[in-house]
């Protein structure tokens, strides 16, 4: 079975990332961070790929194969930020997360039947999801560093601000984009555009909770006291992602499959 390779794939890229952040600290030059970095990327990669050819659809369906979408995911963005803007602490943060999710995955990879339900054989479902996911990286590593900048100097950590604003803007689009694709796939799979769904109404409240961090910062108030917004809204998040399933109401939500 195809999961029960996972670990091999898991510990090689693991390997490569965590070597990649040390090599970061120990080297000025990003040659062999960059390739240490991508071959680590390319292996997990060819984990996923492996495991949609072997499906036969995206692995998207399972709370186990979205992990393994934002386990790379986060590891990328931290990756990315690290070549734009030189954060080394951000691209070590996203790898330990990233650890995190792998293990839970190795843990506990709630595999299911590879087979698609009708609803979920529509051409929204790889871009719903998608976007969704990377929305989730981007909102990780913003709350990663909102959290620095709440511990630490906030004249030290000052620069913070404008990352976590570009990542927060970004990744709000993605989360509305994703809310937008999900209302027409609804329109299309059961015939109305918003049911006030567990999983729709938490999209709903976290996506509201991150406007409100974007309206206050058009205003002049304690940084650090905004700061907080972002773990909260979060913590939100991610209920909306794996915490609307354990909820009452989730035994005749539409999003459990």
């Amino acid at each position: 079975m195809i999961w029960s390779e996972f670990i091999y794939f898991a510990v090689i890229s693991l390997f490569f990332w965590v070597s990649a952040v040390a090599a970061i600290y120990l080297s000025k030059k990003k040659t062999l961070p960059n390739i240490m970095f991508l071959t680590g990327v390319f292996v997990f990669s060819l984990f996923i790929a492996r495991l949609w050819l072997t499906n036969g659809h995206p692995p998207l369906r399972t709370m186990g194969e979205t992990r393994l979408w934002y386990s790379l995911f986060i590891v990328v963005i931290g990756y990315i930020t690290w070549l734009r803007w030189n954060y080394k602490w951000l691209m070590g943060y996203s790898t330990l997360v990233s650890a995190v999710f792998i293990i839970i995955n190795l843990l506990k990879p709630e595999i299911h039947s590879a087979g698609l339900m009708p609803a979920l054989q529509s051409p929204w479902f790889v871009p719903h999801v998608t976007v969704y996911i990377l929305s989730y990286a981007m909102m990780g590593a913003a709350t990663i560093a909102s959290i620095i900048f709440i511990a630490g100097n906030g004249e030290k950590h000052k620069d913070l601000i404008g990352l976590v604003d570009n990542l927060v803007r970004i990744g709000l689009g993605f989360l509305l984009m994703g809310m937008l694709m999900g209302a027409l796939w609804a329109k299309e799979a059961w015939g109305d555009y918003w049911t006030w769904d567990p999983k729709e109404v938490w999209a709903f409240i976290t996506a509201a909770t991150y406007l409100v961090y974007i309206h206050l910062r058009r205003i002049t108030i304690n940084l650090k006291l905004l700061m907080w917004i972002i773990p909260v809204a979060f913590l939100l998040l991610m209920i909306a992602w794996l915490g609307v399933s354990y909820l009452p109401s989730a035994v005749n939500s539409i999003h459990t499959y």
